[in-house]
Order: C-alpha cells, then sequence, then structure tokens
C-alpha cells in the first residue's frame, strides 16, 4: 500500500506540468507554447503509467484481501466495503490529479505575472516584447507593442489549455471492460472542478492588469515624437 499506492499518489500531486526557466532567459510567444507542447505531452505520459499502477496495485490489494483465509466464525468482507476501499483510491487519484494541475496553472500564472505585492523589479521579463513606431510622418504614427498584449494572453491561454488537456490521455478507473476510445478520462471531471475553473479564469485575463501599466510605458515615447511629426 505505501510503496504501491500512497508514494505514487504523493508523486502524482507533485507532478509539475508547466516548463518555467526561473534564468534571466526570454522567450518569443511561439518558443513558450511549443516549449508546454512537448513538456506536457512527457509529463502526461507519466500521469497515464502511474494511474495504471495505481489502479492495478488496487485491484491486487481488492484480490488479496478477498482470497485471505479468514476464520470460519468471521464473516467475509462485504462487496460494498470493497467497493468503499476502490472509490476512496478513485477519488484519491482525482485529487492528487487535480492537485498538479491546479498546482502547474498557478505556477504559470506567477511566473508570468507575479505574486501579489511582489516588487515588479524583482520578477525577470519571460517574453520577448519590442517596441515599434507604426504609420508615418503623416498620419502621426503611434508606438505598439509587438508581439501585442492581445497575442501574449492568446498564448497564455493556449499553454494553459495544454495543461489541462494533459489528463485527457488519463483513464478513469473501473472502465476496463470498454474499448479505450469510449473510455472516460479523468479530465472530464477535473475540467468541471470550481477551483480549476477559477485558476483558468485567473489566468486567462492575467494580462489585463497590465494594461495600464504598458499604457503608460508606450507613454513615456512620446518626447521623442518630434522625430517622426515633424519634417
Amino acid at each position: 500500500m505505501e510503496n504501491r499506492i500512497e508514494n505514487n499518489l504523493k508523486s502524482l500531486s507533485k507532478t509539475v506540468l508547466v516548463n518555467l526557466p526561473q534564468d534571466a532567459q526570454t522567450f518569443t510567444l511561439d518558443e513558450f507554447v511549443e516549449m508546454q507542447e512537448e513538456w506536457i505531452r512527457e509529463e502526461s505520459e507519466k500521469l497515464k503509467s502511474k494511474n495504471y499502477e495505481v489502479e492495478g496495485a488496487v485491484e491486487d490489494l481488492i484480490q488479496t484481501i478477498c482470497s485471505y483465509q479468514l476464520d470460519q466464525h468471521v464473516e467475509p468482507i462485504s462487496a460494498e466495503e470493497i467497493q468503499k476501499l476502490s472509490k476512496y483510491y478513485n477519488w484519491s487519484m482525482y485529487q492528487a490529479l487535480l492537485h498538479a494541475t491546479k498546482y502547474s496553472l498557478n505556477q504559470m500564472k506567477e511566473r508570468i505575472c507575479g505574486r501579489r505585492n511582489m516588487p515588479k523589479q524583482i520578477l525577470k521579463p519571460f517574453f520577448e516584447v519590442d517596441v515599434h513606431l507604426e504609420g508615418t510622418m503623416s498620419d502621426g504614427g503611434t508606438c505598439t507593442l509587438k508581439p501585442t498584449l492581445e497575442e501574449v494572453q492568446s498564448a497564455i491561454n493556449r499553454a494553459a489549455s495544454h495543461v489541462l488537456k494533459s489528463t485527457k490521455n488519463v483513464q478513469n478507473w473501473n472502465q476496463k471492460d470498454q474499448p479505450e476510445e469510449l473510455r472516460e478520462p479523468f479530465y472530464d471531471w477535473i475540467a468541471k472542478d470550481k477551483e480549476i475553473v477559477k485558476v483558468i479564469l485567473l489566468l486567462t485575463g492575467s494580462i489585463q492588469g497590465t494594461k495600464n501599466s504598458v499604457g503608460r510605458f508606450l507613454t513615456g515615447f512620446n518626447r521623442f515624437d518630434w522625430l517622426w511629426k515633424k519634417n
């Protein structure tokens, strides 16, 4: 129970489904999303393997209990109690996967947007973003970001979607009698969890909070506008 079930569940719950280097390296949006896709693909296979391992271990445990020779005066274990045991560990597997998903999404949010009350200068830039002069002298020209904040947010959303879908290939228990393509994954369960929905909403709106500060940053270039507004 300790080695094949409990330790595996602990290991699963600590799985990090995002790759967020802490050094000073910055990434383009495509590099960021591709890096997450590759990382999540590998971690998802580990989740799938561990899930099979724990389910098999629980089945072995139940088989051991049921086949144990009891004294004739002792009542045998009821089917209801066996079902309770199976459901308990099935729920524990769900909780482990839920924790890994929620923790990973929160890690992404903290790395990209920072923790609340964290001084901004402590957080190293994560994305490569340039300031471009758009337009010509005749139309006044404006300073804009490339990529735009909307494109940055879209990349974050895509990465978050990959994290959430990491459990799509991790099948719920007691479905071995069904064709593999018809088996229900844990994803269907996790995606509806209120805590996950809350984190996803915060993450998919994470860049909105930086719009004002980015606007102030771009306004700082206005003192150079004589370069493109005057002949």
